[in-house]
């Protein structure tokens, strides 16, 4: 019984945590309610606050399960590795990110638009120290005169703006390209052209 009860825990928050990026993807974190997010999960109001005790907590629950996975693609660039090759891997994986999971993108995104009340801390702590530490690598790989020089940190930020826009400003995308166009497969191949010519020229 006891597992029992553990499984539907596990499920219930599951649940709720499925709702809440729905539901802060779409109407962002001053449009969220309690009751919207209960309606989502498929809950009572009392049920989801037996999980979380505010929308609050739903919402952080969510961006820290995300901040992992969205620094994940920066942590694997190898030092070791060829420079072009593994920028244009980190490229790829940040915009097959943005494709794979455009609500989280969308969640994160709204977050930093409001000022980043919640993930202040981390943005200017674990992630600018893995911003600097990459930073350090690519500095490295210019100073060999492997890749082009620039500016390394607004190097990593042009991949973020150039990635992410595909999913958080998705309804933009789809009406300028239309329906029929794959926006990913093109956009991929783009971005493969501009930063390998950014990194030889």
């Amino acid at each position: 019984m006891v597992n029992d009860d553990t499984r539907i825990q596990r499920d219930r928050r599951a649940r709720i945590l499925e709702a809440g990026l729905e539901v802060f993807s779409v109407e962002g974190f001053a449009g969220a309610t309690l009751d919207g997010l209960a309606n989502a999960a498929g809950l009572s109001k009392p049920n989801l606050l037996y999980y979380f005790p505010s929308k609050e907590a739903v919402y952080l629950a969510l961006l820290e399960r995300l901040l992992d996975t969205w620094l994940d693609p920066l942590r694997v660039l190898d030092p070791d590795g060829d420079p072009v090759v593994e920028f244009l891997a980190y490229v790829r994986r940040k915009l097959h990110l943005a494709r794979d999971y455009p609500r989280e993108s969308r969640l994160f995104a709204g977050e930093v638009l409001r000022g980043a009340p919640v993930l202040e801390s981390e943005l200017s702590g674990e992630l600018r120290d893995l911003v600097d530490a990459q930073a350090r690598v690519i500095s490295g790989w210019m100073a060999a005169g492997r890749i082009a020089p620039s500016e390394p940190h607004h190097l990593i930020m042009s991949v973020w703006a150039l990635t992410q826009h595909y999913a958080d400003f998705a309804v933009q995308v789809s009406a300028v390209l239309g329906d029929t166009r794959d926006p990913w497969e093109e956009a991929e191949a783009h971005l493969t052209t501009m930063f390998t010519r950014m990194l030889t020229g």
